[in-house]
C-alpha cells in the first residue's frame, strides 16, 4: 500500500450493529493509501455484519451481545493501540458520514498540527439540508452551547461520530471507564480539554437516509439527559463539591 500519511500507522475503528447492508459500501469508499488496518467491532448484531467484515478481509472484534456504542469504541480503541496505531479514526458503519473525507481527519494529526479532530455538520452547513430532523437539530444546538459553557470548549458540535485521535490521546484518556452508550463521545471531548490536548474540527456533511442508523426520539431524550448529568458532575468537580476520580 502506498503511504499518503508518512510515518503514521493509521487504524480505522468501525463500530457496527446490524450493518450488513452498509458496511462494505462504507469501507470501500475510504480513499486508498490512507489506512493500514480496519477494525470492525460487531456489537452483537443479529444480521450478517460479521460475515461481511470477514469477506472484506478486515480485523473483526465481536461482542456476543449488544453492549452499546461506547462499549464498541472501547473494544476498538484497545485493539488499535495493541496493534501499534499512531492515528485512530472512528468511522461509523452505516454510511451516514462521508468516508472520502478520511484524509482530512488523518493528515493534520499525522503532521503534528493537532492531537484530535471531530467532524462537524454545523461547520459544513449541511445539517438540515442533509436531512437532520428539526427535533434533533435544536437540541444539538442547545446542548452544544451548554457544553461549551460548562467544559470551556469552543466546538461547533459535540454530537458527531466522525473522530480521529493521536495515539497519545487514547493512552492518556481513561476511556475504559467511560459510558458504554452514546455519551462516550462527550466524555472523551471533556477529557481532551482538561488534559490540554489540541482539538480541531473538520466540516463533515452527513446523510440521514434509509440506510443510516437513526436515533429514536426516546433514545434522544435519554442521550440528552445523560449529557446534562455529565455537565452537572463536571461542574461539581470543578467547584470542589464532588470529586471525579477520572479528572485531573
Amino acid at each position: 500500500m502506498s503511504r499518503n500519511a508518512p510515518g503514521a500507522n493509521v487504524v480505522v475503528v468501525t463500530p457496527a450493529y446490524n450493518a450488513g447492508r452498509t458496511l462494505a459500501k462504507t469501507l470501500r469508499a475510504v480513499p486508498e493509501g490512507w489506512v493500514d488496518e480496519f477494525i470492525v467491532v460487531d456489537d452483537g448484531s443479529h444480521d450478517d455484519t460479521s460475515d461481511r467484515a470477514r469477506a472484506l478481509g478486515v480485523t473483526l472484534e465481536r461482542h456476543p451481545t449488544n453492549r452499546g456504542y461506547g462499549a464498541a469504541q472501547k473494544t476498538g480503541y484497545a485493539a488499535a493501540l495493541a496493534r501499534g496505531a499512531d492515528v485512530v479514526v472512528l468511522l461509523h458503519s452505516d454510511n451516514q458520514y462521508e468516508p472520502t473525507l478520511l484524509p482530512r481527519f488523518v493528515e493534520p494529526i499525522a503532521s503534528g498540527q493537532v492531537d484530535a479532530l471531530t467532524g462537524s455538520r454545523i461547520k459544513s452547513g449541511d445539517a438540515l439540508k442533509g436531512g437532520m430532523p428539526l427535533w434533533k437539530y435544536v437540541p444539538n444546538r442547545v446542548l452544544t452551547w451548554l457544553g461549551n459553557t460548562t467544559f470551556g470548549l469552543s466546538v461547533s458540535e459535540y454530537h458527531n461520530g466522525y473522530r480521529a485521535y493521536r495515539r497519545a490521546v487514547l493512552e492518556a484518556v481513561p476511556f475504559a471507564s467511560f459510558s458504554d452508550r452514546f455519551d462516550f463521545d462527550t466524555q472523551i471531548l471533556v477529557h481532551l480539554s482538561v488534559r490540554g490536548f489540541r482539538l480541531g474540527e473538520v466540516p463533515s456533511p452527513t446523510r440521514f437516509n434509509d440506510e443510516s442508523s437513526k436515533m429514536s426520539f426516546r433514545q434522544g431524550i435519554v442521550y440528552g439527559t445523560s449529557l446534562l448529568r455529565h455537565m452537572a458532575a463536571f461542574a461539581a468537580h470543578r467547584f470542589g463539591l464532588r470529586r471525579d476520580p477520572t479528572l485531573p
